[in-house]
């Protein structure tokens, strides 16, 4: 006898979800029963993602105009300087990049739970099919002993024992019981379709799960890159990096609500599939098995009797019937006939194969294996499964979530970025400790001497009119490069003004010392001779 089933308990979310409200497109309300093949339902699978495309337009709708007013309302630079926004940007891109995590780390759940439930549903449905090949084989290589290699054996002993009616008599009554057995074998179902289409489902299953496990492996991926870019955009004030990630964080937006979208309706379809699983089969299989033996594997309750019992117990009966009389006629008839000896032992062969096919179908045809698998597909489905999904709706929330918010920082992590920038641009040129400065004067030696020249001398005739018998200090070159090249870096040309100064500038080029002699005699002897000593 069977024992008692585990009793499949629906959980929670099954429950939770299942009560949801059904509508169709035009939201009229549909029944909440798994009828996949139905066009009103599919409808109200199809309004889920429709109400996800919709909240979609409206995530883009309100970043659009957030943008458009952050880029219009814009702050004048001196507000800008004296209340700087840095910090706020900062705190919001790490709050944002916390969600992202949190979203890749549910997601990662979610996807793990729902490909552990999709393969222990690919098991169980591998162990049923292997059960329902078996009971094939066995009912088939059964009826074939019976059918081609039991009359081989009765027609030759036919002709053996024709001179002998009780014998006759006794063949006559293995063939009709044999033919007992074989009408007996005919009850029990054949499982080819059956199994045909839980293969072809298998490898369907298997397909589609390899894909999305791989998808939202790549999405998890690409959510992490985009936070990583983020950090290393404001980090390093890097608008390259915040413009990519912008770029792929809108991508990334509308593939979190796409997958939001395929989810719940996935989600609510189980959900209905899970609430009332029995149904369902006995809707997809009604035409090709019988209810009675549906149930019978559905429910497998202690009280309900195996619809092949009768069939098994004929059988059993049966072949014990047949083993005694081909006893028999090994006790009596071979002694007279020793040609009939190896066909009685061929049979006496064949009904001991028999026999042990009968033991292994009574324990396939038993209720309690196919219904464990049943339970275990459940749990696979509607456990493991179903919750991966609600995880991985989670993940998509927040990650629009967190996207969302990293679009809105754009405008304000732009003009952090500028901030730096003009920061060096309000720095004066003609700094001598600016380090740009001194860049550009080792990149452009020409343009040092100039200036440094021209500011001599301007200011060379106001120096010599207060003071024009002063005389020319001609310092040593190399000190004075020994000097720059230690507190500048590189040796450069001084580019400061030389008013206050009686002396020429304290580096210079061969070039700019000859000019400055020829100068300074010219202007020596120009004011000499107008102001006498």
């Amino acid at each position: 006898m069977p024992v008692a089933r585990v009793e499949y308990i629906a959980p929670w979310w099954v429950v939770w979800l299942h009560s949801l409200p059904h509508l169709g497109l035009r939201l009229q309300p549909v029944d909440s029963t798994f009828r996949p093949r139905d066009e009103s339902y599919q409808e109200s699978l199809l309004l889920l993602g429709l109400v996800a495309a919709i909240g979609l337009g409206l995530n883009l709708v309100l970043l659009a105009a957030y943008l458009v007013c952050a880029c219009c309302c814009r702050q004048d630079d001196a507000a800008q300087t004296k209340h700087p926004r840095s910090c706020c940007v900062t705190w919001t891109a790490v709050v944002a990049a916390l969600i992202c995590c949190a979203a890749v780390g549910a997601g990662f759940y979610g996807n793990s739970e729902a490909n552990d439930g999709v393969y222990q549903l690919l098991y169980a449905l591998g162990d049923a099919n292997h059960t329902f090949s078996g009971i094939d084989v066995l009912v088939s290589g059964t009826t074939q002993k019976m059918q081609v290699d039991l009359e081989q054996h009765l027609a030759r002993l036919g002709e053996i024992f024709a001179a002998r009616g009780d014998y006759l008599q006794t063949l006559k009554f293995l063939h009709q019981t044999a033919g007992s057995i074989i009408v007996q074998m005919a009850g029990v179902p054949a499982w080819t379709e059956v199994t045909e289409q839980l293969t072809e489902l298998a490898n369907q299953t298997s397909y589609v799960e390899y894909y999305r496990w791989l998808s939202y492996l790549l999405l998890f991926i690409l959510d992490l890159v985009l936070c990583l870019l983020a950090c290393l955009g404001l980090a390093k004030r890097s608008r390259c990096l915040l413009a990519s990630m912008l770029g792929c964080g809108v991508l990334a937006l509308l593939l979190s609500w796409t997958s939001l979208a395929a989810d719940a309706a996935v989600a609510m379809g189980t959900s209905d599939f899970c609430a009332a699983p029995d149904t369902f089969i006995l809707n997809v299989t009604e035409g090709q098995v019988r209810p009675e033996v549906t149930r019978y594997y559905l429910f497998c309750s202690q009280s309900a009797s195996s619809p092949f019992q009768q069939a098994l117990t004929v059988f059993q009966r049966s072949l014990t019937a047949m083993q005694i009389q081909v006893a028999g006629l090994l006790q009596f008839a071979a002694p007279r006939f020793p040609t009939a000896e190896k066909d009685l032992l061929g049979i006496q062969l064949l009904l001991n194969s028999s026999e042990s096919s009968l033991h292994q179908l009574t324990a396939l045809l038993d209720c309690r294996g196919l219904h464990k698998d049943y339970l275990d597909a459940l749990a696979g489905i509607c456990y493991d499964g179903l919750e991966g999904l609600l995880y991985l709706g989670l993940f998509s929330l927040l990650a629009a979530l967190a996207f969302s918010v990293m679009t809105c920082l754009g405008p304000g992590a732009w003009k952090h970025c500028a901030r730096r920038d003009r920061d060096y641009d309000d720095i004066d040129d003609d700094d001598p400790f600016n380090p740009q400065a001194r860049r550009i004067a080792a990149h452009n030696p020409s343009r040092g001497q100039l200036r440094s020249f021209c500011s001599y001398s301007s200011g060379l005739g106001s120096q010599g009119s207060l003071h024009p018998t002063q005389t020319i200090s001609n310092a040593p070159v190399s000190e004075y490069m020994n000097q720059a090249a230690l507190f500048g870096g590189n040796p450069r040309y001084e580019n400061v003004p030389l008013i206050g100064r009686g002396s020429p500038p304290p580096t210079y080029s061969p070039s700019m010392r000859a000019t400055y002699m020829s100068v300074a005699d010219e202007h020596l002897r120009h004011y000499g001779n107008e102001f006498p000593a």
